[in-house]
């Protein structure tokens, strides 16, 4: 008896983990174009885990948090890990090109002029907001405000690995 109750529960874990792996939502389609004048598709993600930063040059907590995106970037960079900051439409693109000069920032760096591309993440509005998203192109994570960088980092390591 208690080997059924085992084994029951075990399946029971099993069907919620397998419930929890379907119900991740999938990344939008979306184009966008970098400073650079690159135009890019978040089908250019396919294969990689994408750390997607939704942030301005007038939030204080983006600033701050900035360098540690940097730092994720550089340590993830040769292991199938890209970023992406998106910078939201009211950011002026002069503010936002010569932030990514002075801090050289080594991540593609977008301007969301129209706002399509916060609208298809679902209406992002408060900065800095970031996705996760996983080899399949499934937001794994979604963060507001700063992340936890060591949980991050983590979380990184664990969807690098999967296959």
């Amino acid at each position: 008896m208690l080997n059924r109750r085992l084994a029951a529960t075990a399946l029971a874990a099993l069907g919620l983990a397998a419930l929890a792996g379907c119900a991740r939502e999938q990344a939008p389609a979306v184009d966008y174009v970098l400073l650079d004048g690159h135009k890019a598709s978040s089908r250019d993600w396919n294969g990689k885990v994408m750390l997607v930063n939704f942030w301005a040059t007038s939030c204080a907590t983006c600033v701050k948090e900035m360098p540690q995106v940097v730092a994720t970037y550089d340590k993830f960079k040769g292991r199938g890990f890209d970023t992406v900051a998106v910078a939201m439409s009211y950011d002026p693109p002069a503010f936002v090109a010569k932030y990514a000069e002075t801090r050289k920032l080594p991540f593609g760096v977008a301007i969301d002029n129209t706002g399509a591309v916060a609208n298809a993440f679902g209406q992002v509005q408060m900065t800095p907001t970031t996705f996760l998203i996983n080899k399949h192109g499934q937001i794994v994570k979604r963060f507001v405000g700063e992340p936890d960088f060591a949980a991050l980092h983590g979380l990184i390591e664990q969807l690098l690995a999967e296959a």
